[in-house]
């Protein structure tokens, strides 16, 4: 049995041209090795953002990974499993943390090596390093939360990380020769904060880890943004999350195919501002309310999203300039006003709304549906939500229906709904979640076919109080729709207070016009007007 002062882990970099053989050497074919009374070794980590040109290759490699025998594809086998007596050990230990306001990274593994809650190994020099390893693991955590391990994320992420170090490290420490390999592990997909921590673990064990986002997400952006743990190489396309392909794909790509997304690269980059039509479909929307003068909403409302100013595509995020106004009263200029009214609710993509209220209040209790949709961070998980038996919005496309999810979670995660009464914050949120899961169809078509680099669909209010009242219903159908990047504009002609009763008025913009009118109908386009248009388009 070999011993060592110390084991010392350099990082190989991701621009080696034999990357790829690298991954399948042991420790002594690489470089660095040395094997004294030092044991120095090269392990081989990274983020892989998005994909090849030819996705058929990306995923084959990724299947050839698997079939190597020499890579744990945790992202597919994770053991979340725990017995009630470990829990109850790490439980205790959590409460001494408590009651000292947080232990040092020192004194906690020192607690947990009592208790026996760290995996043994015969050879003193890699007993040593797990400790050392998780020692660093903790540190970091402790640096990236303001409140350290007092933060109420941090049990979440303690126990993840005693449980997935018995399910798999401790097992595969037992079937390794470290000094020869360590073991390698792949990650695909998204991982949540836990997943993260127990990476980066493995990476300060000198295990080789690899993630994985063909989409190019970044798991790690807010842990490790200048990636001083694990390297980023951006790859050169993107392509859909897919099922991790553990089968070998036979699909193959023609040589046209591949030079087609080469150039739809190359031309249609997030920050070309060439989009093709639909290639922002899988991107979160993002709104970015606008602030506006009277004018400039009717010059900004016909420009499309990406030419509008702080438009911006990045982290599989697509931000959406987008207009939330009301004007009060009516111009002196009539000719004009209508002008403008009628251009603009008869835009594409434009629903008008001229009676009130135009949703029904859902009166049904979503306590149950909505906490089981929270996540271990305590926010609204789109991907629990849409497989929710409840979930409305089923036979929409997968990404449509993860962009309302993500819509309604940033809402309730951050509402401005103002309260009634003794409303809670708490119930605030469980209100809005209950209006907005089940919303109008004709809002349903504005959000499908939305195509978030060009034209904003819109939602036009003409609100003369004499043809219904605006509701509250109303109100979170609409701040769901903001969110969502969608421009709403609302006319109120009385010059009366409508949706400042139930959203805060900073949040939208507010034109005031000369004149106040308090049985205004709308006016309906002239014959001629309808006539010129026809002959126009």
């Amino acid at each position: 049995m070999s011993y060592y002062d110390q084991i010392l882990i350099k990082k190989a970099s991701l621009d080696d041209e034999n990357l790829k053989e690298r991954l399948l050497q042991s420790f002594p074919e690489r470089d660095f090795y040395e094997n004294g009374k030092e044991l120095h070794i090269t392990q081989i980590v990274g983020r892989f953002l998005g994909s090849y040109y030819d996705e058929n290759d990306y995923f084959l490699q990724l299947h050839d990974l698997y079939k190597s025998n020499q890579f744990h594809v945790l992202s597919e086998e994770l053991n979340k499993v725990i017995s009630p007596e470990r829990l109850q050990a790490i439980q205790s230990i959590h409460s001494i943390n408590q009651k000292e306001n947080g232990l040092s990274a020192n004194r906690f593994v020192a607690f947990l090596e009592g208790a026996k809650l760290i995996p043994s190994h015969q050879n003193p020099s890699l007993h040593r390093h797990i400790r050392k390893s998780l020692i660093a693991t903790l540190t970091l955590f402790e640096k990236q939360h303001q409140d350290g391990f007092s933060h109420p994320e941090f049990r979440r992420v303690f126990v993840d990380l005693m449980k997935w170090t018995w399910n798999h490290l401790d097992p595969w420490l037992a079937e390794t020769q470290f000094e020869i390999k360590m073991p390698g592990v792949v990650w695909y997909g998204e991982a949540t904060t836990s997943q993260q921590y127990f990476l980066l673990y493995l990476v300060e064990l000198g295990c080789d880890v690899l993630y994985f986002h063909p989409e190019g997400i970044d798991s790690f952006q807010e842990i490790d943004p200048n990636g001083d743990f694990m390297e980023k190489r951006r790859l050169p396309a993107t392509a859909k999350l897919e099922a991790f392909p553990i089968e070998k794909p036979e699909r193959r790509s023609t040589v046209a195919y591949r030079a087609t997304k080469e150039m739809d690269t190359v031309l249609h980059h997030e920050g070309s501002q060439l989009f093709k039509p639909w290639q922002l479909r899988s991107y979160a929307p993002k709104s970015v309310t606008l602030k506006t003068t009277y004018d400039e909403l009717f010059l900004i409302a016909k420009e499309k999203a990406f030419i509008r100013p702080n438009f911006k595509v990045d982290n599989g995020s697509v931000h959406i300039p987008s207009l939330f106004a009301k004007v009060m009263g009516v111009s002196e200029n009539k000719k004009e006003y209508w002008n403008r009214l009628q251009d603009i609710s008869e835009m594409k993509s434009t629903v008008m709304i001229r009676q009130f209220p135009f949703t029904q209040e859902t009166r049904a209790n979503q306590k149950f549906h909505y906490q089981h949709a929270l996540n271990q961070e305590g926010v609204l998980d789109p991907e629990i939500m849409m497989q929710g038996n409840w979930w409305q919005y089923k036979h929409l496309p997968n990404e449509t229906q993860k962009a309302i999810g993500q819509a309604i979670s940033r809402m309730c995660n951050n509402p401005k709904l103002l309260p009634e009464g003794n409303e809670s914050e708490e119930e605030i949120k469980l209100y809005l979640f209950s209006q907005t899961t089940n919303i109008p169809e004709e809002f349903v078509h504005l959000i499908q076919t939305f195509d978030y680099s060009q034209e904003v669909p819109k939602v036009v209010l003409y609100n003369t109080e004499m043809n219904g009242t605006l509701s509250r219903s109303d109100a979170a159908v609409l701040h769901l729709l903001n969110e969502f990047g969608i421009d709403i504009i609302l006319y109120n002609p009385p010059g009366h207070q409508c949706i400042e009763r139930f959203i805060d008025s900073n949040q939208f913009d507010i034109h005031w016009l000369e004149e106040m009118a308090y049985r205004q109908d709308f006016k309906e386009p002239s014959v001629f007007r309808k006539l010129f248009k026809s002959i126009k388009l």
